[in-house]
């Protein structure tokens, strides 16, 4: 099932939920229907509804609810959609009225519409890996002229912010260190700052460029990282997240400790650990 089809499934699932939970009458239900206020300001007296502007009754906010979920799960696809016709069929399907679609002929255009979309999907990933290559490729070929900046044998640039004077670690080591990583634009992706937790990871287990550029940092230095593509997330980047295929990162790092194995807690915070 390709992510379409679940993002699809999952709204539609979800509306289904909310509005059985919520004991949602069915068409014909003509004792529940009797039941009903006369209007809604009667409906909004005797339903506990929390007052919101423009959604008095708590059917109006549930209603609101879903329709809040459904456009966030269908965002993906909503330039294939009409507005329209959605609604149409909700609505013959709630009032149990003839489908214009068999089950089978909704399967087959599912089927086909899905394999519409990944296609879609691969095309705008190869293009995304493609613009970003060669962005990084660019950036890192002026940055690494500037002053201060060192570029290694394997591609990674970094700058010296402050330097240490404790140890380096080795590869085996268990480290400690603090960071923000950002993309080229500046946008932030992760920070040890914001969560106001240091992060601990053995070297191993991070990219490479990561392992690395900590290597050449004594304890206590602040160094700048400049990652690119094939020493960070690569051509897959981080599939659903924010670091997008072939793209380069930067981050600032301050290495505060390495750590040694009876000081090691049973669990550690995230860090950008290899996929």
């Amino acid at each position: 099932m390709t992510s379409i089809h679940r993002n699809s499934a999952l709204a539609l699932a979800l509306a289904s939920c909310v509005l059985f939970a919520a004991g949602c009458n069915k068409p014909g239900d003509k004792a529940a229907d009797a039941a009903k206020p006369a209007d809604k300001a009667a409906e909004a007296k005797t339903d506990g509804a929390k007052a919101i502007p423009g959604l008095a009754t708590e059917k109006e906010q549930v209603s609101y609810m879903v329709g809040m979920a459904m456009a966030r799960q269908l965002q993906p696809m909503k330039d294939e959609l009409d507005l329209e016709t959605v609604t149409k069929a909700i609505k013959t399907s709630f009032a149990g009225e003839k489908l214009l679609l068999t089950d089978q002929q909704a399967s087959e255009i599912s089927e086909n519409f899905g394999r519409k979309m990944q296609a879609k999907q691969i095309e705008e990933m190869l293009k995304k890996a493609k613009d970003n290559k060669e962005e990084g490729a660019k950036f890192l070929a002026e940055n690494g002229k500037k002053p201060g900046v060192t570029t290694t044998a394997s591609g990674l640039q970094y700058q010296v912010i402050t330097e240490g004077k404790g140890a380096k670690p080795k590869s085996t080591d268990v480290v400690r260190v603090n960071y923000k990583g950002t993309l080229l634009d500046g946008k932030p992706f992760d920070s040890t700052y914001d969560r106001n937790e240091p992060a601990m990871f053995q070297l191993e287990q991070v990219v490479p460029g990561w392992k690395e550029g900590i290597a050449l940092m004594p304890v206590g230095s602040k160094y700048k990282f400049w990652i690119p593509s094939q020493l960070g997330y690569g051509e897959q980047g981080t599939p659903g997240g924010p670091i997008g295929p072939n793209a380069t990162l930067v981050f600032e790092v301050e290495l505060l400790d390495i750590v040694k194995p009876d000081q090691l807690p049973s669990q550690t915070p995230p860090a950008p650990v290899k996929q």
